[in-house]
């Protein structure tokens, strides 16, 4: 059913990535593999980060392995953290739908990757003076590379909580365990440090941290609704009001349809359907094709 969709999800829902918060934790899982295999972790920024200069001289791969990389080191509460986002983000694709959370995971990842071009050529625009004009690739490589640092999946993942606050503010979750905050109130602390660190901290910070607001603001203007928690929940009645409805409605008994008689006696008019135990023959003597039942086959008039 396609009751409020819009025109590019039914056009491309279908392609739509179901449990991708399974999908972005088994990156990570082999992230971590990656980095536990090499101590110095160099492997994985050397050649998997967001490295928009490298991107534009032929590494392309860059675009996707960026993914791989975990927002911090692996320890138990990472694991936690881990299956946190995983449980909200199961919960979001379930409540929103899977073409909506495609979007919004996916905006943000576009995000950051247009911020890591933006990046570049604020190092092209800003260094070039500051070094007196004196712009060479070996210095565009370094500032890249550094660059490369900041544009991790955290935000995205930080995003994802987000929505997750403001798709249900009033649940409740244990801040180290301990502490019972609604969402609502994480939520603000969460945009309130978003603030701080966009403000203290350097030029690519600011690029990262604005590229998960830009995606953030854009979906929720184009998708006011899926923030409203009683929309949410008038949506989600709606649609098992509706299943139980197809459900439960009682088949209708249309009455068979009349197959057309094959034969048919020229003198008495009966057919097969009329009368099953009769047999039907053309009869040879007759002009023009005309067919009798057994009772009349040999005593009817021939016609000339």
């Amino acid at each position: 059913m396609n009751y409020g969709k819009s025109k590019w999800e039914k056009r491309f829902g279908r392609y739509a990535i179901k449990n991708l918060s399974l999908y972005l934790v088994i990156g990570y899982a082999i992230g971590y593999v990656l980095s536990l295999s090499d101590a110095t972790s160099s492997f994985l920024y050397n050649w998997l980060s967001l490295d928009a200069w490298q991107i534009l001289h032929g590494q392309v791969w860059r675009l996707f392995t960026w993914l791989l990389i975990p927002p911090s080191s692996f320890d138990f509460f990472t694991l936690l953290m881990l299956y946190f986002y995983w449980s909200i983000g199961t919960t979001l694709e379930r409540v929103w739908g899977t073409w909506k959370y495609n979007t919004y995971i996916f905006g943000g990842i576009l995000c950051t990757i247009a911020a890591s071009f933006l990046c570049l050529l604020y190092i092209y625009v800003w260094v070039g003076p500051v070094m007196g004009g004196d712009v060479n690739a070996q210095v565009m490589s370094y500032y890249s590379m550094y660059a490369s640092y900041y544009l991790s999946t955290y935000y995205v993942n930080l995003s994802i909580f987000l929505g997750y606050a403001a798709t249900f503010p009033d649940m409740q979750v244990m801040l180290f365990f301990v502490i019972p905050l609604k969402t609502k109130v994480l939520g603000v602390i969460y945009l309130i440090l978003m603030g701080y660190y966009f403000i203290t901290g350097n030029i690519f910070s600011k690029f990262v941290i604005g590229a998960a607001l830009v995606n953030m603001g854009i979906f929720l203007l184009r998708n006011r609704t899926t923030f409203n928690p009683k929309q949410v929940y008038r949506q989600q009645a709606s649609r098992v009001k509706r299943k139980m409805h197809i459900q439960d409605k009682p088949k209708e008994n249309k009455p068979p349809k009349m197959q057309a008689a094959v034969h048919k006696c020229a003198i008495c008019g009966q057919t097969e359907l009329s009368n099953p135990n009769l047999e039907f023959r053309y009869c040879s003597k007759c002009k023009g094709n005309y067919e009798y039942c057994s009772e009349h086959l040999f005593t009817h008039e021939h016609i000339k």
